[in-house]
């Protein structure tokens, strides 16, 4: 038991630590002064309208867990799901280090409705692995469209082609529970992804960017890759880093794409921040008390 206190105590050491050294590399490039005055000149309704693109996709995304859970007979309404989703989402961000938001759903429904700990943990993971699929391919379709990254079109398609045929071979033939769902839980996928784009889109134009979007949004997503590795408290660091050298590399302001990546990590904590509602409210999860 002291080992594995010691070890989630180093755990959470860590990604402090990275985050900060991440945070410092970044501030050694753009300066605070400038992030602070395109905070206070971005535009309102177009952040607004870049909040509820985030909330719908979070919804979608809650929905497309409950589709997995579906899989191994799991049968929650999808109210009930979507507040569990929103306090994973709190212990995700707020709380790292420790048992971490997934591994708390895990215990949480595991404990009110005796499911097998492994098929729930195998319903998270694939949910996961299905938001990654669908990152990579709008981000190999992105690659194509800008020619003046110098990737030849045929290596991202052949990555994704080859990717989802072996990805569909493993579900297929070691985890078929989950076959009859395959479509449905990966269309939300792409939904969920291609909303978040539409977030980090409007972002930009509460920025007032002149110029093309697309090169942004690559980065963006290849961010969200990153920030997926729980390397980082809340990808807080991660991302910006990517901003940074992505925009170093293809030439975009670096002002502008760390703001991007600072405003969704402010938009995605505003969304976490409402699962603490339900610690202190476990009966809206008919609960007498939030498990610890």
């Amino acid at each position: 038991m002291c080992k594995k206190k010691l070890w989630s105590f180093t755990k959470l050491f860590l990604k402090f630590l990275i985050t900060g050294l991440s945070l410092y590399l970044v501030f050694k490039k753009v300066k605070l002064t400038d992030i602070e005055e395109a905070f206070t000149n971005a535009d309102f309704l177009y952040l607004l309208i870049a909040l509820l693109f985030f909330v719908a996709s979070q919804i979608v995304a809650s929905s497309r867990l409950n589709t997995f859970f579906k899989s191994i007979g799991l049968q929650l309404s999808g109210v009930l799901n979507f507040k569990v989703y929103l306090l994973g989402m709190f212990y995700n961000l707020f709380l790292p280090g420790g048992i971490g938001g997934d591994g708390y759903k895990v215990f949480f429904l595991k404990k009110k409705y005796n499911v097998r700990g492994k098929d729930l943990l195998f319903s998270i993971f694939f949910d996961r692995l299905s938001g990654l699929w669908a990152l990579s391919l709008i981000t190999a379709v992105l690659i194509v469209f800008i020619p003046g990254l110098h990737i030849p079109s045929w290596i991202p398609i052949t990555v994704v082609v080859v990717g989802t045929a072996v990805y569909w071979l493993v579900v297929n033939f070691y985890f078929n529970q989950y076959r009859s769902h395959f479509i449905t839980t990966h269309i939300k996928a792409l939904f969920v992804q291609s909303l978040q784009v539409l977030c980090a889109t409007f972002l930009l134009y509460a920025l007032h960017l002149d110029g093309k979007y697309s090169p942004y949004l690559l980065v963006f997503l290849v961010s969200s890759l990153v920030a997926i590795f729980p390397f980082t408290v809340g990808g807080l660091g991660a991302r910006e880093l990517v901003f940074v050298y992505g925009a170093n590399y293809l030439a975009l302001n670096q002002h502008t794409a760390v703001l991007i990546s600072l405003l969704f990590y402010c938009i995605s904590a505003m969304m976490c921040l409402s699962g603490v509602y339900f610690v202190f409210n476990p009966k809206r999860l008919n609960e007498r008390v939030i498990p610890v």
